[in-house]
């Protein structure tokens, strides 16, 4: 069997696994841990979709950011 290279999804992992409690969520790549936990066997179309939806977790997370004024 050949996987095409349009098949083939890079998983958003950037190594910084750790969940927050608050939201369940790792706070390196976004994802929940029922999505990380379910990566593995989603269709490549899935893994496009996700990773499209954790592009908006992280725009909706860095403008929340834009807000918080530096100590100092």
């Amino acid at each position: 069997m050949t996987i095409a290279a349009e098949d083939d999804v890079p998983s958003p992992c950037v190594r910084l696994c750790t969940l927050d409690p608050a939201t369940d969520a790792c706070v390196g790549c976004l994802r929940t841990r029922a999505e990380i936990k379910a990566w593995r066997g989603l269709e490549p179309a899935e893994k496009r979709a996700l990773l499209a939806e954790l592009d908006g977790r992280r725009s909706r997370r860095s403008g929340a950011l834009s807000f918080v004024t530096p100590r100092g």
